[in-house]
């Protein structure tokens, strides 16, 4: 039985993968790798943690989210759904979810929205997959372990791929970065109330309890 810290890839693959920061690890593929094929056995080794690849290729392997980032997230993608069933014009997402954008990256934010004609432009069996498909907003949610300047990083990506909407929440600083598709500069947002515009106008996300988390 392997180790607990052991990373069972096989061993031309494992001399790749070193620690990052914080609780992520990456997985830097060679030249002789295939970024996809490497992409799918990782996917089939590590089942219950997160998985990203950027458009190098390189794979983040994430660890599994602390208790109060996994509340702040569950409040997170309950009232966008919520919202989401109400309005009608689209479908909400959780973090499990994984989309593959124009870049070739590989990326699953914390909570998403996409217009419904988006999805059923999609066949059956490309919906049960990594979709094809570039969310119409999207949040990320800092953890403790996150550094900043990544997500800001991440948030960047996503427009230059086509989002048009996206939120970048730090509870810590209890701020909201808001990313639009036509602004080059973040407007950040300091409140308890954050009423969205563009594709998810009307959605209003209520900011008091994921400040809270599991302060009492």
């Amino acid at each position: 039985m392997a180790a607990r810290n052991e990373v069972p890839l096989e061993p031309d693959i494992k001399q790749h993968l070193f620690a990052e920061y914080g609780r992520t690890l990456i997985l830097m593929p060679s030249d002789a790798d295939d970024p996809e094929m490497l992409f799918e056995r990782v996917c089939a080794e590590f089942e219950n943690v997160k998985i990203e690849q950027d458009e190098e290729g390189n794979i983040y392997i994430m660890a599994p989210a602390g208790a109060e980032s996994s509340d702040r997230n569950t409040e997170l993608t309950m009232q966008l759904r919520l919202w989401a069933k109400q309005d009608g014009r689209g479908r909400a997402f959780g973090p499990d979810v994984e989309f593959i954008f124009p870049n070739h990256s590989k990326r699953g934010p914390d909570a998403a929205w996409i217009r419904n004609e988006k999805l059923i432009a999609l066949s059956r069996n490309e919906r049960r997959k990594f979709a094809h498909v570039i969310p119409d907003f999207v949040v990320e949610l800092k953890s403790p372990s996150d550094r900043i300047s990544k997500l800001q990083e991440k948030m960047i990506e996503y427009r230059r791929n086509g989002v048009e909407l996206g939120w970048l929440i730090d509870p810590d600083q209890r701020t909201v970065s808001i990313y639009r598709a036509r602004e080059e500069a973040a407007e950040v947002f300091q409140g308890e109330r954050l009423p969205a515009d563009g594709p998810v106008a009307g959605f209003v996300l209520d900011l008091a309890p994921i400040w809270q988390g599991l302060e009492f």
